[in-house]
């Protein structure tokens, strides 16, 4: 049994949203199970999807005391019938996480005294019981901070190149494309001889693709970008796009240029458009607003959906996903690599500046917690 903290996000019903640092004690492990101190979680943007979901940062509220710290927010009625069915519930944040294991079942001794990666929720924590099964052991020499980013984005990405496989792709497009995720993207579509055009919002972004390799690099505030995706598509042949964005009309300009591309091959006319299959998944949220599509300019041929990592995961199957994970773990500090812009304590967390930064969810940063920093 030991004692610590654990981050908790409360949405209540008088339209508030409540972060607090609870004290929470955690029973002996059964058979199978492990105790991980917790030593590096990332801050993903789907960790503040849960962490702060539709939150107003503008009204957040300051009270508790700097070692039991809370954070109040209002959260705007018409969003708040979004969350109804978390109204109440204090839920702990934090999708993954890596540290050392310091108690273990009696079907687990072997694992004490070894570093981990853990995926399972709640990492926003000084200590994490969960089951062997979802924890790794990381390669040796590995840092916590190599092994805490080894799920989320590494797995999405290598799922991304697995399902344009599957689906018969032979390139793809993938928006926000200078962040952590998308920088592994490229690598492995480097490796495995998938072409890949990246697309970004600044030259600086677009600077840190190209120094890894990147041929195909957009800006989407440039004038001609259109244009350029046109000549991409065709280029490329790519017939697939993840957009991390989701608002917006990126998706759209995305899923037209490739049937522009696609229309410039045909050899005759149809006012139906042409007959190559164009898929957009929607894997992100970076822009709020409803998602526009002109569907006029995507002919008859194409589909929209959503993208996650744990319904893939799900699908693939178990040898897949295992498949998958032992890459991690074998390019854990080369292919993935993660890189951060700041490590900040537990109780840091929940300093209003540190917050206001983190939310911002800018690409190329990257927050990461050591709960054992404080």
């Amino acid at each position: 049994m030991v004692n610590g903290r654990e981050l908790r996000s409360t949405a209540r019903d008088d339209g508030t949203l409540r972060l607090t640092l609870d004290n929470v004690t955690i029973d002996a492990p059964s058979a199978d199970e492990v105790i991980v101190r917790v030593e590096a979680a990332p801050i993903n943007p789907s960790d503040l999807g849960l962490l702060l979901g539709p939150a107003d940062i503008a009204s957040m509220r300051v009270g508790g005391s700097p070692a039991s710290p809370e954070l109040t927010f209002d959260v705007a009625p018409r969003r708040l019938a979004t969350i109804q069915s978390r109204l109440g519930q204090s839920l702990a944040v934090g999708n993954e996480g890596s540290g050392t294991v310091i108690a273990a079942g009696d079907a687990a001794t072997a694992m004490i005294g070894k570093r981990v990666g853990m995926l399972g929720g709640a990492m926003y924590a000084d200590y994490r019981k969960l089951r062997v099964r979802d924890t790794v052991v990381l390669p040796d020499g590995a840092t916590a901070a190599d092994g805490a980013s080894m799920f989320v984005n590494p797995l999405t990405a290598l799922g991304f190149v697995e399902t344009a496989r599957a689906e018969g792709h032979t390139a793809i497009v993938h928006t926000a494309a200078a962040s952590n995720l998308g920088q592994m993207l490229q690598k492995i579509c480097l490796a495995d001889g998938v072409p890949l055009v990246n697309i970004v919002r600044s030259t600086e972004q677009a600077e840190i693709l190209r120094k890894i390799g990147a041929t195909y690099v957009l800006n989407s505030r440039d004038d001609d970008f259109r244009q350029n995706l046109v000549a991409a598509c065709t280029e490329t042949g790519a017939t697939v796009a993840f957009d991390a964005t989701g608002g917006g009309s990126l998706g759209s300009d995305i899923v037209g240029a490739m049937e522009a591309a696609a229309v410039a091959r045909m050899t005759e006319y149809s006012r139906y458009g042409s007959t190559t299959f164009k898929q957009l998944y929607l894997y992100g949220g970076l822009d709020l607003s409803p998602t526009t599509l002109n569907r006029f300019a995507f002919g008859f041929s194409w589909s929209v959906g959503g993208w996650l990592l744990t319904p893939f995961l799900a699908k693939a199957g178990r040898e897949v996903a295992a498949r998958l994970r032992q890459r991690v773990v074998d390019e854990l500090t080369t292919t993935f690599a993660s890189h951060y812009t700041r490590t900040i304590s537990l109780s840091e967390a929940l300093d209003p500046d540190i917050l206001r930064a983190y939310e911002r969810k800018a690409t190329g940063e990257k927050y990461l917690i050591d709960p054992t920093l404080g």
